[in-house]
């Protein structure tokens, strides 16, 4: 019997595939971006940019007038996972402090010290005493260099840390990008709330907002980091720009003073003094720093986080744009925006072709990442199937390496000195599972890291590059990066190279062993 594929017009595949938009949420509205006056081909243009860049996309979602008209998400990843979003959390500590200033619980320029005289050395350095909130929250305290990465995989106190460290530049006068400022505004936050702002901003932000299942990175004492260690789903960071847009109402109420929002969002210090004009023209980290966000170019602000977790508010156009990524150049992901989407958001409304929408919903359906790795190999696991590698001694603290395979599914098992980790990886395609084993970070080495938080969300992936090579690709989908582990067997004797995927490849690390007895 033969079978006629059924055709879909081109208007009910478009209201198919919005309808299932509202079905994923209520918290925001619908739309399609011609209805919203934005090009749909423009969107297409940037996505295939994209795909040509060396930016690898996680997730996108475009809002015009309050309205999701894009959303879409590069397999594995998945709309309903949270994403790590690094410095981007700075942005919600500062909407923290914006909360306690305006139930006057804090001022902005109430002294550091004097939430904590009993963390303070017995000779405190020069400026401390002038040290103030606002000088935390516009990263202008005046230490240098930035102690945060020193200070918080060292010592089990934070807070004591930072006194210790000296600062060398009259608070309030000098740009230098410190999260350990935004760790402080987190701690003080906390003493005079008597919450981690996670729990106090649940019913202030998170609950208005309808932002859900979010969790967040502490210190060794049960402080939220502050600077880093969020993590959301990618609505709840175009939910949170929308709530800026609209100048601190959100469904008709004020839940964050308009003027808290104006203030936190305005230039508040030159990160870039010196620098000559036509660099700071082609720079988005030269337009001037605020309250934990920065200014953008063409009159926009953003909160931002390492390799390319975006925050995008762009008032003039109406509009906001979220992004979780992975890139090596968070600048050329920006120029992106500027050369496709921003010019989407501004076409002549008699330019627009609805039928556009057909395909960019067609192309946000099947957006993927591309599973690297030869398709056919000589060589098959058969011959070191069950068996377990003795580990040399390694930074890793790998003791044993194990693998099995059954329905062209690998098991492999890590045994470190610590615990023993199961990860499980398809043929050239992903298998989802969870794991305890801590993945790539770029502050994996703080005190404390990720304790208390769930599993990780990971999807396996395993390929022959060659008759006895054998790489295995671990992607933390909540976060931006891939564990890449590629195995090299030669009769009893293995070696494995780990590298992290934002690193080079000289910052890979090789583990050696032989077959156990």
């Amino acid at each position: 019997m033969t079978y006629k594929r059924k055709f879909i017009p081109a208007f009910l595949f478009v209201f198919l595939f919005y309808l299932q938009l509202t079905a994923q949420s209520v918290a925001l509205p619908r739309s399609t971006p011609e209805a919203e006056g934005v090009s749909s081909k423009g969107i297409i243009d940037f996505l295939d940019a994209v795909g040509k860049s060396k930016n690898e996309m996680h997730s996108l979602m475009i809002l015009r007038h309050g309205k999701v008209i894009v959303q879409g998400w590069w397999s594995p990843y998945r709309s309903d996972l949270k994403h790590t979003l690094y410095s981007l959390s700075k942005s919600f500590t500062s909407s923290a402090v914006g909360f306690a200033v305006s139930e006057n619980r804090i001022s902005l320029d109430d002294k550091v010290i004097s939430f904590f005289p009993d963390k303070l050395p017995d000779t405190l350095g020069n400026y401390f005493t002038e040290l103030t909130i606002k000088d935390l929250i516009m990263m202008s305290v005046g230490q240098a260099p930035d102690p945060t990465g020193k200070l918080v995989s060292q010592d089990r106190d934070w807070i004591k840390s930072f006194f210790r460290e000296p600062i060398r530049n009259k608070p309030g006068t000098v740009f230098l990008y410190n999260s350990m400022a935004t760790y402080m505004l987190s701690a003080i936050v906390q003493k005079v709330t008597g919450q981690k702002i996670i729990d106090y901003l649940k019913p202030r932000l998170f609950d208005p907002l309808g932002i859900k299942g979010m969790d967040w990175e502490t210190d060794p004492t049960g402080i939220n980091t502050g600077g880093w260690g969020l993590r959301i789903k990618t609505e709840d960071i175009a939910r949170f720009g929308q709530l800026y847009l609209q100048k601190g109402k959100w469904n008709g109420k004020q839940i964050l003073p308009a003027s808290w929002v104006e203030e936190a969002t305005s230039f508040k210090i030159d990160n870039a003094p010196g620098a000559p004009l036509s660099k700071k023209d082609s720079s988005d980290w030269m337009q001037g720093y605020c309250y934990q966000f920065w200014r953008s170019r063409h009159n926009s602000f953003r909160g931002d986080g390492a390799f390319g977790q975006y925050c995008l508010v762009l008032p003039e156009e109406d509009a906001v744009i979220a992004i979780t990524s992975e890139t090596p150049d968070m600048q050329d992901e920006l120029n992106l925006v500027w050369k496709y989407l921003l010019p989407a958001l501004q076409v002549d409304k008699s330019a627009l072709n609805k039928n556009d929408a057909v395909t960019l919903g067609k192309r946000l359906a099947l957006l993927k990442l591309p599973i690297p790795g030869r398709t056919d190999s000589a060589f098959k696991l058969t011959p070191v199937s069950g068996k377990t590698f003795n580990i040399e001694a390694n930074p890793k603290k790998i003791e044993k390496i194990s693998f099995s395979e059954k329905d062209h599914i690998i098991t492999l098992t890590l045994k470190t000195d610590k615990d023993s980790y199961t990860l499980r990886f398809g043929y050239r395609k992903w298998y989802e599972a969870k794991t305890t084993m801590l993945g790539p970070s770029l502050v994996e080495a703080a005190k404390n890291h990720f304790a208390g938080l769930p599993p990780s969300e990971v999807e396996g992936s395993y390929s022959w590059k060659g008759t006895s090579v054998l790489e295995m690709q671990l992607r933390y989908i909540d976060s931006p990066h891939t564990l890449i582990m590629t195995f090299y067997f030669d009769g009893s004797k293995i070696s494995a190279d780990m590298l992290d995927s934002y690193k080079t490849p000289d910052k890979k690390i090789t583990l050696k062993g032989e077959a156990g007895k």
